[in-house]
């Protein structure tokens, strides 16, 4: 019987390197606990912003995005003034917004959405909007969306590693950018990385559905599982038993999945 690929984003394998039964428990079980109202509110404004800068995009009006919501006007006015070559539609550039693409990885498709693609002579400029008022203080390098979107794009056009970049721009009142370069010594270590990790969960998996033996615990070194929603059910409570906070991964840069399951 054909199964289809089960379709892997940069939320999944940062999740991943954080601890598989969580990944379990949320994709496989589906227990996540709900959205926060405030959390849903940030999530809302986000996907505003990433509508009204593809319709800009496309050529279309987005006037009736904007009205009753001079946040959102403000955040998109600082963002066409900080970054006039990338947000300007007029030239040659090949342009992409909300651009997709896959990449099969055995039982796995590998799956990636960039913001805005642009195409200059020979360089690919991935671009990704942040609705975080700041970027991030640490770790942002080793993200799995900062790695597995340039290794996409690599695996599936005749650029070389060296021609491609990723470049996040964290929207706000200031907005400021991060770039990231790629070359191929990262490129290969991406695929040795992927490599591991999903050979892991295809293992896990083979084991959880056939035999019923649950993915593997994230070490009690990390000292992580007292912050987890799932500390009780993985029998992970603290001796204090104080109230469980939700964790939050490193460097979160999405609060919700942009491609899911």
């Amino acid at each position: 019987m054909f199964s289809p690929p089960i379709r892997i984003s940069q939320g999944h394998l940062n999740l991943l390197e954080t601890c598989f039964r969580k990944y379990q428990h949320i994709y496989l079980d589906r227990l996540a606990s709900p959205i926060e109202p405030n959390q849903q509110e940030s999530l809302a404004w986000g996907s505003q912003f990433h509508l009204l800068m593809q319709q800009r995009e496309l050529g279309l009006p987005v006037q009736i995005l904007l009205q009753g919501n001079a946040e959102l006007d403000r955040s998109v006015s600082s963002l066409v003034q900080a970054a006039p070559d990338v947000v300007n539609l007029e030239g040659s550039d090949e342009r992409e917004a909300e651009h997709p693409r896959t990449l099969t990885w055995g039982r796995y498709l590998l799956v990636a959405i960039y913001d805005l693609l642009i195409i200059r002579g020979d360089r690919a400029q991935i671009f990704d909007w942040k609705t975080h008022r700041q970027p991030p203080k640490r770790g942002l390098a080793g993200n799995w969306q900062t790695r597995l979107y340039p290794f996409i794009l690599a695996e599936t056009s005749d650029f070389t590693p060296e021609q491609i970049s990723l470049t996040y721009w964290f929207v706000g009142s200031s907005p400021q950018s991060l770039k990231f370069g790629y070359n191929t010594i990262q490129h290969e270590q991406t695929r040795n990385d992927l490599t591991h990790l999903l050979t892991q969960l295809q293992e896990a998996s083979d084991r959880y559905q056939t035999d019923h033996i649950p993915f593997p615990q994230v070490p009690r070194a990390k000292n992580i599982c007292s912050l987890c929603e799932f500390a009780a059910r993985c029998q992970r409570i603290p001796e204090n038993k104080e109230k469980i906070k939700t964790f939050n991964f490193p460097v979160s840069l999405d609060s919700i999945e942009e491609v899911p399951l």
